[in-house]
């Protein structure tokens, strides 16, 4: 193995439930609640039927849980399903340090294999810390979009990880997987540019389809190239064109406390919309309090470079067509902000995109990158709205950590109400309650499967 891969390898198979403690294992327990709502309110969604329609089609001698049914598939594709339905609303959590991502996309592969395998919770908290600490570190130094790539160029990483840990691969089979992940799967950078489209939602969860293939590969002895990484013609020299040094993962108790496992050091979003617009949303909501509709004669936003470089130079984010384009358009979202009071998924049918209340208070805006900003990110999330309303009076708001960012978290009741919010639509009251009790209790758990019933539509 070249170094990277025995390096993730090793850590992958030496980490313990024991090394994460409490913090770690209630963020994870966070997380499943978050990625399981973002599930359920994505359960209808033309995309979530289309991978639904394909994975009811498999069968396997290694049957797994689609999400919301009593259906199986393959691993693989279960996967994909259940990754299409958790991705569908872009709801779910982000990291930026500052790659990027959506770190949660991964969690379908540990849950594809965690139910034939007859994992207990332990385990898959474990494998479920382990996918995050492998994402977020090669995103720490890479900034794949840079290069043309998407992010599931490392998502397919971190989900090898922790679906082979839940097969129980020992090292050398788990550097098997990581290179039989990560040699046939660079997306494209594309799939989040311009008008976007249906696949802007599912091309990590194809990632994390090709991750659950490659451990199963490699527990076959499946073999991959030896050095995927760091060799010639590897990920660095194709993908980034140049050497990446990613720093040793701490040995069980030697990680500091201002080291933590980056599971929590991840964003969750109040609103179903792209990560650089949850602080826009927030304060148009702030300002819409204070501003009537019908006064506003401009709207001008300052926000970081990210934020600004694709509302400034792609035009369909100023004339959004798709939900998919939409819910990346800080125009778009702000216009819907101060027209209707709040951010949900009923935002985006196309009646609301096509709104021609929305389109002339977009044509009223301007945005702009603040300096000062961009140098404070990822740190911070930096954004300010200027409203000058006909009368000629001016209304501010400034935020640098919009809500469910790590400096200003929901909290746990708050995320049950968020969990509520979106499972309700296709779940009973009492069915959510007892998923969130199941979560919540999830590391007692001798397998997966109350978490799966409770999920049933």
């Amino acid at each position: 193995m070249d170094r990277t891969t025995e390096m993730l390898a090793s850590y992958a198979c030496r980490i313990t439930f024991e090394e994460l403690g409490p913090k770690t294992v209630h963020q994870v327990k966070r997380t499943l609640v978050d990625t399981m709502g973002c599930a359920m309110g994505g359960f209808v969604s033309e995309p979530a039927k289309i991978a639904r329609s394909m994975a009811s089609s498999i069968t396997s001698t290694t049957p797994s849980r689609v999400l919301g049914t009593n259906e199986y598939s393959s691993p693989d594709m279960a996967a994909f399903a259940n990754g299409v339905m958790g991705r569908y609303l872009d709801c779910n959590d982000s990291y930026f340090s500052p790659g990027g991502g959506h770190p949660s996309d991964m969690i379908p592969a540990v849950l594809a294999l965690a139910d034939p395998m007859i994992s207990d919770g332990r385990t898959v908290i474990t494998s479920i810390a382990l996918a995050y600490e492998v994402f977020c570190r090669l995103s720490d130094q890479v900034v794949a979009s840079e290069f043309g790539w998407d992010q599931g160029i490392f998502s397919v990483i971190g989900a090898a990880c922790g679906a082979g840990r839940v097969l129980g691969l020992d090292q050398e089979q788990m550097g098997q997987a990581i290179s039989l992940a990560v040699t046939p799967s660079l997306p494209l950078a594309v799939t989040r540019s311009g008008e976007l489209s249906m696949w802007k939602g599912c091309a990590t969860a194809a990632a994390t389809r090709s991750a659950v293939f490659a451990a199963m590969l490699a527990a076959e002895g499946m073999s991959g190239p030896n050095e995927p990484f760091d060799g010639r013609r590897g990920l660095w020299e194709q993908a980034v064109g140049k050497p990446v040094e990613i720093a040793d993962f701490p040995l069980g108790g030697s990680r500091a406390d201002d080291d933590p496992f980056r599971i929590n050091q991840t964003i969750v979003k109040s609103y179903p919309s792209q990560i650089h617009t949850q602080a826009p949303i927030g304060l148009a909501l702030e300002l819409g309090k204070e501003v009537s509709l019908t006064d506003i004669k401009s709207i001008h936003i300052d926000t970081y470079h990210t934020a600004a470089s694709s509302a400034s130079s792609e035009p369909e984010k100023w004339d959004p067509q798709t939900r998919e384009t939409a819910d990346h358009s800080i125009p778009f979202l702000v216009a819907a902000a101060f027209q209707e009071g709040e951010v949900t998924p009923n935002s985006f049918t196309p009646q609301r995109i096509a709104d021609a209340i929305k389109r002339d208070t977009m044509s009223k805006m301007t945005l702009s990158e603040d300096q000062e900003f961009s140098a404070n990110f990822p740190s911070e999330y930096n954004c300010r709205i200027t409203v000058t309303e006909q009368s000629g009076n001016v209304h501010t708001a400034h935020t640098a950590y919009p809500k469910g960012h790590k400096n200003n978290p929901l909290d746990d009741k708050e995320l049950e109400g968020k969990f509520r919010s979106f499972a309700s639509g296709v779940l009973s009251d009492m069915q959510c309650e007892d998923v969130l009790g199941t979560i919540w209790a999830i590391d007692e758990a001798t397998d997966m499967d109350d978490l799966f019933d409770g999920l049933v539509v």
